[in-house]
Parts: structure tokens; C-alpha cells; sequence
């Protein structure tokens, strides 16, 4: 469902959506039998080995998270339609209770869209919350319960990555912060084997979850610390899924225009396109993942997803930085733009400026 139909104002309904009717409905359509599920075509590279279960995980602290992941994870066995549903409310929860993250959206958004009144702002600001809550649902199920997503997916410009591969050349594939990014992965790897860069979380316990349930997405999970690794995978040619568009200040990055605001733009995918073979560098392209299907899933459809993958950025790296950074934030910005409300918005993207932090979002 594109943007303006999420959160034109003359479009609302007068009422809240109401939950889905229990009584027998129409099933959703069915998968012709004989169909590989989304395990039996899953391409990878190799098979990571989780991390280790700690015994410190069970202490007092934790148990919020363990509490958590209790309730959620039984609701992923429900239909999509009702975790869908579901996603809905605990986003609209979620942007009533996470004061300082609506804050920083509606800034955000206010900085970026200047030109939409205040009240479309802050229904854009609900959709992204909205889409993250089903975000939850998403991320969940392509750890747990994958098969769910057979057939779901379509992809354009898949001949650009498969022309660099014919030519020996790894990938750079630069994302974006989507609010289905787990669920993107699990998707791309339909077409084709693809690792990650990630940062540790600061919670041991949620990092330990992400990185194990990331285990059944990608074929390895590469710490933006460990270049050996990095460097290991582009001479071994493969596919990495690195996303660019947070704010990590300027020790490695830039200030470029990042919808029309100056923004400290980090440059590692320039450095990562000068590692390899320089007779088969690698290929910097830009991948979007997009949820099409509306996030209220009428009854007896299944979700469809979407994904598009740009040309090769050419001539990349330059010998200036800065346009490059430019570069890379306006092929972004472009795929954001295709709905704005699917992009996470509650991160402080512009929280640095030329001479250091900056007090937009106090």
C-alpha cells in the first residue's frame, strides 16, 4: 500500500478498526501443493553457529525480556491476519507510551517533510509505529516460523546483481532500517545467499536472541569491528547486506544532505568497496524492502512483499567523500521515499551536526 493511503488525513476512519471477526472466514489462498517453502529454496553461504545460552541471562534483570519473548512468541502461530492485527495495536500502544521516541519522530519527520502539515506529520508518525509493531510480528516469524512467508515475495532488478556475479565480483548491498528488516533478509535470500554486518546490541540477552535467530536468516553475521571477516567474505565474492543510514557522529563519516538535512553520514561502504580483488572490485548497489500488502490484511489474502535492487552505483568510490556520501543518502532517500511510513523514524538520525552533537531533539 503506498503512503498516501496510509496516512491521508481525508482517508481516516472515523472509528478505531475493530478486531477481526471470529467467526468462520474465507481461508487464505491456498499454496498449490508440491510448493517448496521458504526453508527448501533458502540460499546460503554457510551455517552459522549460534552463540552460547549464559547463565547470567537468568538473572533479575533479564526478566523483563524473558517475559516478554514468553508473551510474544506463542502469538506468532496465530494467522497472519490476527498478527497483523495484533502489530497494529501494540504499535499504537507503543506510540502512546514511548514519549521520547514520538518526540523524535515527529521531529524527524518535521525536518524532512517541511512542506506537510502538522497533522499528516504526526499520522505518519502513527503508520511508522503502526508498521513497526507489525515489524514485531515479521522479525519473529522469520526467526521461528519461515515457511509462513511461501510465495509472499516478488523482486525487481535482480539482473544487476546476478551480472556482477558473473563477473566475479562480491556485492555490497546497502539497506535500510525498514520496519520488516529481519524479514527482508529471510526474502533476499530466496534469490540468492547473502551475509550482514551488524553492530552488538548493548543488552547481552537481546543480542544473544537477535544473533541466533539471525543464524536462520543470513550465512554469516559480520561485526562492523571485525574487518577480517569482512574482508573474508568479499574475497570469497558473496553477497553483504550493510545499512548505512544511522547517525555514528563523524570519527567515520561525513556530513551530507539527507532529506534536504545536513547529517553525519558514515563512510565505511566506501572503504569496503576498495577491499578484494581490484581486478573484480566489488559492486556497491542498494536494496529496498517493502510490505505492499495493507497492514489491516483483508480477509482470506495473504501479505505480499517487495523487493528492488538499483543498478550499481558507478564510478563508486570517487576521490571525494562527501559526494559519495551524497550519493549513497540520495539513492536511499529515493527507496524511503516510496513509503516513508516503512522506514524507522524514531531513531535520531540528525543528532550530530558539523561541530558535534546538536540539541534538535532536546
Amino acid at each position: 500500500m503506498k503512503a498516501p493511503e496510509q496516512y491521508d488525513p481525508s482517508k481516516q476512519p472515523p472509528n478505531p478498526t475493530p478486531a477481526p471477526s471470529v467467526q468462520p472466514s474465507n481461508k487464505s489462498t491456498a499454496i498449490p501443493a508440491g510448493t517448496p517453502t521458504i526453508k527448501q529454496t533458502q540460499k546460503r553461504t554457510a551455517h552459522a553457529d549460534k552463540k552460547p545460552f549464559q547463565w547470567q541471562f537468568l538473572l533479575p534483570k533479564y526478566w523483563g525480556i524473558w517475559l516478554l519473548f514468553l508473551m510474544m512468541l506463542p502469538m506468532i502461530y496465530l494467522p497472519l491476519r490476527w498478527q497483523f492485527w495484533l502489530g497494529r495495536k501494540l504499535g499504537s500502544f507503543i506510540y502512546k507510551a514511548a514519549g521520547s521516541r514520538r518526540r523524535d519522530t515527529l521531529i524527524n519527520l518535521k525536518l524532512a517533510f517541511p512542506e506537510k502539515p502538522e497533522a499528516e506529520r504526526e499520522l505518519m508518525a502513527k503508520q511508522v509505529f503502526v508498521n513497526q509493531g507489525i515489524g514485531v510480528f515479521e522479525t519473529l516469524c522469520s526467526w521461528f516460523r519461515p515457511d509462513v512467508f511461501t510465495r509472499t515475495v516478488s523482486i525487481s532488478g535482480l539482473q544487476h546483481l546476478v551480472n556482477a556475479q558473473k563477473d566475479n565480483r562480491p556485492i555490497i548491498l546497502l539497506g535500510a532500517h525498514y520496519t520488516m528488516l529481519d524479514l527482508g533478509g529471510l526474502l533476499c535470500a530466496q534469490f540468492f545467499p547473502v551475509d550482514c554486518m551488524y553492530r552488538t546490541q548493548n543488552n547481552p540477552l537481546l543480542d544473544w536472541f537477535i544473533y541466533n535467530g539471525r543464524t536462520n536468516i543470513f550465512g554469516k553475521q559480520i561485526s562492523s569491528r571485525d574487518m577480517r571477516s569482512l574482508v573474508t567474505s568479499i574475497k570469497a565474492g558473496h553477497v553483504i547486506w550493510y545499512s548505512p543510514d544511522q547517525d555514528y557522529g563523524l570519527k567515520q563519516g561525513v556530513m551530507a544532505p539527507f532529506f534536504g538535512v545536513p547529517a553525519a553520514t558514515i563512510t565505511a561502504s566506501r572503504r569496503m568497496a576498495k577491499l578484494g580483488n581490484k581486478e573484480h572490485p566489488p559492486a556497491v548497489m542498494a536494496l529496498h524492502t517493502y510490505r505492499q500488502t495493507p497492514d489491516n490484511l483483508p480477509r482470506g489474502k495473504r501479505p505480499h512483499y517487495h523487493l528492488t535492487i538499483t543498478p550499481e552505483l558507478e564510478n563508486y568510490p570517487s576521490r571525494d567523500e562527501v559526494a559519495d556520501a551524497t550519493r549513497v543518502n540520495e539513492v536511499l532517500e529515493g527507496l524511503i521515499r516510496i513509503d516513508p511510513t516503512q522506514w524507522m523514524w524514531f531513531h535520531r538520525r540528525f543528532k550530530h551536526g558539523p561541530n558535534g552533537r546538536t540539541d534538535i531533539y532536546k
